[in-house]
């Protein structure tokens, strides 16, 4: 059964235990300002969600991450759709992601209706990788 929570401070050492980008007072940041959540298997925590506002006026997904076992298995398209309603609700009109274009989520995204906005070459030595797509939808 599909659960979806915010954040919390006990949610701490398994957010960590996926998340391993960012540092911990952005984690506080997401519980206070409500942009992180919990996925979760019945009660059993299996994901999580995080996001922050593009240009300040734009929900810009950061990172979805499932354990393994999880995936492929309709938590991940469950969590987005959460997440797209509630930014609905909250009166915004698109939401963005971006994603490496040698990762497969690219997809998963084209397949919730996300659509290829542009991209960010990163060739600065010592920060090299993967050309950065960007994706947005629509919310109607």
């Amino acid at each position: 059964m599909f659960i979806i929570d915010y954040v919390t401070e006990k949610d701490k050492d398994f957010w960590f235990s996926l998340d391993k980008h960012m540092p911990e007072s952005e984690f506080l940041l997401k519980i206070r300002d409500k942009r992180g959540y919990i996925i979760k298997d019945h009660e059993k925590p299996i994901g999580i969600l995080r996001y922050n506002l593009f240009w300040d006026n734009i929900p810009f997904l950061t990172l979805i991450y499932l354990e393994e076992q999880y995936r492929r298995k309709e938590f991940g398209k469950e969590a987005m759709l959460h997440w797209e309603e509630e930014m609905r609700m909250k009166g915004y009109r698109t939401v963005m992601t971006s994603t490496q274009v040698n990762e497969g989520s690219q997809h998963f995204y084209r397949k919730l209706g996300y659509m290829d906005t542009g991209c960010l070459v990163l060739n600065i030595p010592g920060l090299e990788q993967p050309m950065e797509m960007f994706m947005i939808k629509l919310l109607l």
